[in-house]
């Protein structure tokens, strides 16, 4: 039988492909092209000068693909064109809002906004200590109450309900309160803490509370998922070494997917550090320092970035570079807890080398 090596003319495998130069040579040629037509007939738009740009690239790379490569190769580059443009549009608010955070909350990114409250400060001056604190405090206390409830619910979901009523329940609860509008949690914990402690105009825990609300239905749907995709087998063998199924779950289930379940935390975590609603609902607001979650409000970050901007005084300059400086350590701490969430998540995850 004839080989497909013997059939091929020698260098036929290599052939019909466009030279490596092909891409980035049409992109420079096409952002020319469409920077040229945005100032003739648009005056420079760079929005429309970008979109021509990338319609120009598409339909020529199509062209040359179809005359070299032939129509599949064409529209593999096609899809695969398509899935970078959309990506690199989905990137586009996201550094618009990194780069007015950065631009404009650098003014006020200094020694002071992180060692000064503003207790007594009406002008310029102060920091976002006390908020910074009650932040990381607030999230602290409620991912400390989230992930044990959310954790052992998904142990259960994945583990020990499957068909059985009390777990259906449990999904239709969780799915419920995914839906949840942030500031009913924040009335909820707000109602919940007046009932045990009496009238009170917030304090850090029931902030906590609030958060914890939104927290716990992120961190059971993905410990969940990542439980499932656990493989029978590793649970099939620890049965058959005699192992009870509470150790098989403690010593190899939760270790397989520990990597992915810290994740889920951290994702639950960047979920909720950012509410306005529930915090300024259930936690108060105040201008001092406050470390005590169990009395007196506690000003978070979120409600700091809101009051400074929805309240500026007579110099609204001076509020508002206080608002964007606290944007900008939102996000990095943001930032932060993902970086460290991935060091756990690698340092504890199961080892693959043979």
């Amino acid at each position: 039988m004839t080989t497909i090596s013997q059939a091929l003319a020698p260098g036929q495998l290599t052939s019909g492909r466009l030279p490596r130069a092909t891409v980035p040579v049409f992109l420079v040629a096409a952002s020319l092209l469409g920077f040229a037509l945005a100032v003739l007939f648009a005056g420079g738009n760079l929005a429309l000068a970008a979109l021509l740009a990338y319609l120009l690239y598409l339909v020529a790379i199509e062209v040359a693909a179809r005359i070299v490569e032939g129509s599949r190769q064409a529209a593999d580059r096609r899809a695969s064109n398509l899935i970078v443009g959309a990506f690199a549009l989905a990137l586009i608010p996201l550094g618009s809002v990194t780069w007015s955070a950065i631009s404009k909350g650098m003014a006020r990114f200094d020694v002071d906004f992180f060692s000064m409250s503003m207790r007594n400060v009406v002008g310029p001056g102060g920091g976002a200590l006390h908020a910074i604190t009650g932040t990381l405090l607030v999230t602290g206390a409620a991912t400390a109450i989230s992930v044990p409830i959310g954790l052992l619910s998904a142990i259960y979901l994945a583990e020990y309900g499957a068909g059985k009523r009390l777990a259906k329940a449990i999904t239709f609860f969780v799915d419920v309160m995914t839906g949840v509008p942030s500031i009913v949690a924040g009335l909820f914990a707000y109602a919940l803490m007046t009932l045990i402690v009496g009238p009170n105009n917030g304090f850090g825990l029931s902030g906590s509370v609030a958060l914890s609300v939104l927290m716990i239905p992120v961190v059971v749907r993905s410990s969940e998922e990542l439980l499932r995709l656990v493989p029978n087998e590793l649970r099939e063998a620890s049965y058959a070494l005699g192992v009870p199924k509470w150790l098989t779950i403690t010593r190899v289930v939760l270790p397989t997917a520990v990597s992915g379940i810290i994740s889920g935390v951290i994702l639950a975590i960047a979920r909720v550090i950012g509410e306005t609603a529930p915090l300024l609902v259930a936690a108060g607001f105040t201008a001092s320092m406050n470390n005590n979650l169990f009395a007196n409000p506690m000003m978070t970050l979120p409600v700091y970035v809101y009051d400074s901007y929805q309240h500026p005084g007579v110099d609204v300059q001076v509020y508002l570079d206080r608002a964007w400086a606290g944007a900008l350590t939102l996000i990095l701490i943001v930032m932060l807890l993902n970086l460290i969430g991935r060091l756990i998540a690698r340092r504890f995850a199961p080892k693959t080398g043979h």
